[in-house]
C-alpha cells in the first residue's frame, strides 16, 4: 500500500537550529502515530536556509531554480504538511514568508484542502500568540486546513523546569501529531470528551429568556 507523504518545511538559519529540532519531533510523533488501513507515513524535509538565494531569485524573476522546484512539489504533493519558523520582529520569518509567497504566486490553490500543522521557535513565551495571528491566517488565506492544535517552543520548553503545569512541549507535540495524522488518514475527528454537543432549538432558548410568555 502507498505510503502516505508528509513534507515539513523548516525555516531555521542556525546550526544546530532549535526550528529544526522542534520540526524534527513534530514529524516523528505523526510518524509513529498508529494507521488504521496500514499505512506509513514518509517524511521529507525542505530546509529553507539552503533555498535562501533560490527563493530570492524566483521571487523577482518569476522561475524556480531546479532545487526550489523540488522543494514546492514535495510541499504540494504532500498528504500532509508541518511548517516551523523561528520568530523575528513578532512573527515569522522573512525567508518562511518568502518561499509561501513564491507557492501562492505560482498556485494559489496549490495548498488549498491540504492539512497543515503550524509551529514556531522563540526566545521568550511572549512570542507564543504568533502562531494565532500570522501564522493560522497566512494558511487559512491560502486555503489549507490548519489543524486546532499550533505547537510554540520558547528557550524555557527545551530544558524543562520541573513544573507539570508548564512542562506540556512533549504533550502539545503529541496532540498535535494525532490531530494531523487523522486528517491524513482520512479518519474523522474524534469526538469530544462527553460526547456530541446538545443543540438547544432557539426557539426553546427564547423561551427560557420570556418566563411570561410561557405562562400565557
Amino acid at each position: 500500500m502507498t505510503a502516505l507523504k508528509l513534507t515539513v518545511v523548516s525555516a531555521g538559519l542556525s546550526v544546530p537550529s532549535s526550528t529544526r529540532l522542534l520540526a524534527d519531533r513534530l514529524a516523528e510523533a505523526v510518524r509513529r502515530q498508529p494507521a488504521d488501513d496500514g499505512r506509513q507515513v514518509e517524511v521529507q524535509v525542505v530546509e529553507l536556509r539552503d533555498l535562501a538565494a533560490d527563493i530570492a531569485h524566483n521571487t523577482v524573476t518569476g522561475f524556480p531554480s531546479a532545487a526550489l522546484a523540488k522543494a514546492i512539489d514535495a510541499v504540494t504533493g504532500a498528504d500532509g504538511l508541518i511548517a516551523v519558523t523561528p520568530v523575528f520582529s513578532g512573527s515569522y520569518s522573512g525567508l518562511f514568508k518568502s518561499f509561501f509567497d513564491v507557492i501562492g504566486a505560482a498556485d494559489d490553490g496549490a495548498l488549498a484542502g491540504k492539512p497543515v500543522l503550524v509551529a514556531a521557535t522563540g526566545g521568550t513565551a511572549r512570542h507564543s500568540l504568533v502562531l494565532e495571528h500570522a501564522m493560522r491566517p497566512l494558511f487559512a488565506y491560502l486555503r489549507s486546513v490548519v489543524i486546532p492544535t499550533a505547537v510554540y517552543a520558547a528557550a524555557d520548553d527545551w530544558g524543562g523546569s520541573g513544573d507539570p503545569l508548564t512542562d506540556t512541549l512533549p504533550t502539545r507535540i503529541a496532540r498535535a501529531a494525532g490531530e494531523l495524522a487523522e486528517l491524513m488518514h482520512g479518519r474523522q475527528p474524534r469526538p469530544a470528551a462527553g460526547g456530541p454537543e446538545q443543540v438547544v432549538p432557539f426557539e426553546q432558548q427564547l423561551a427560557a429568556l420570556r418566563p411570561e410568555t410561557r405562562k400565557e
